[in-house]
């Protein structure tokens, strides 16, 4: 009897916070995976998301780097010829001051954060496209605000959001959809490996759960939905107060909470 064929789903970032959320909530639906991550965690989520049923293949690689793009897009290659679903998750953020920190650092952000996914998408689209499936991109509300002690994330997020809103156009009559998810601050590793550890986003206590945003992102993502701000009502209400609010005024109210030691002491 001829194997049935799952639809298939790649997730990058996917061994902790949202994209592990993302890759359980695709896994529940009945994707085959292909998962990547930088570190070894990879292999052991892949492991626990075998308990759905389906197949499952963790890629260790470092996407900042053109090597790591090569391998993942190789081991989805071999995997098969078309993409359902294709979720670029994979991303960092870099605490502190603009000249306190190595210009390495900065580089590093911008060729994860932005080189990858251009690569990825310059490599996998055709796929997804064959597939009339689906795309969906984990920016940032902070694409929305300027971000001075995070000066570099801020615009890379900025980035992402508009290249995909330009890919969508550009796409428009493949049958793809390509959905944008901003999530506001969430209760991950991500300020911890930031180095943010001082800052008022160091404090996981009043940030969204990441299984709320994947939930949402996952929803929008399967009804087309274009763009959505993830996370609950008060984050949805600094969404629209972005809108709003002057360039300048935003950036005070970042500053105030990511400038080191801006974290009360307990």
């Amino acid at each position: 009897m001829d194997e049935i064929l799952k639809p298939r789903a790649l997730v990058t970032g996917g061994s902790a916070g949202i994209g592990l959320e993302l890759a359980k909530l695709l896994a529940a639906e009945g994707y085959d995976l292909i998962m990547s991550g930088a570190s070894g965690r990879v292999q052991q989520a892949a492991e626990d998301l075998r308990s759905y049923g389906g197949k499952v293949m963790a890629v260790q690689s470092d996407l900042s780097k053109s090597s790591g793009v090569d391998a993942l897009v190789e081991a989805n290659k071999q995997s098969g010829d078309t993409l359902d679903v294709l979720v670029l998750n994979a991303g960092i953020a870099v605490g502190g001051a603009f000249l306190d920190l190595p210009l390495e650092k900065h580089l590093h952000l911008l060729d994860l954060n932005i080189m990858s996914t251009v690569r990825l998408c310059h490599a996998l689209l055709p796929q997804v496209i064959a597939a009339k499936g689906k795309v969906l991109m984990v920016s940032s509300l902070s694409a929305t605000t300027p971000t001075p002690f995070e000066s570099v994330y801020g615009p890379s997020k900025a980035f992402m959001t508009s290249f995909g809103h330009g890919l969508r156009e550009e796409l428009r009559d493949t049958g793809i959809t390509v959905t944008l998810l901003h999530p506001g601050a969430t209760a991950t590793e991500f300020h911890a490996r930031a180095g943010m550890g001082t800052t008022a986003f160091g404090d996981n206590s009043w940030k969204n759960d990441p299984a709320l945003v994947a939930r949402q992102g996952f929803d929008a993502l399967m009804a087309g939905v274009t763009s959505l701000v993830g996370g609950d009502e008060a984050t949805q209400a600094a969404g629209r107060d972005h809108l709003i609010t002057s360039e300048e005024e935003k950036a005070r109210h970042h500053a105030e909470q990511a400038r080191p030691g801006s974290r009360p002491q307990s």
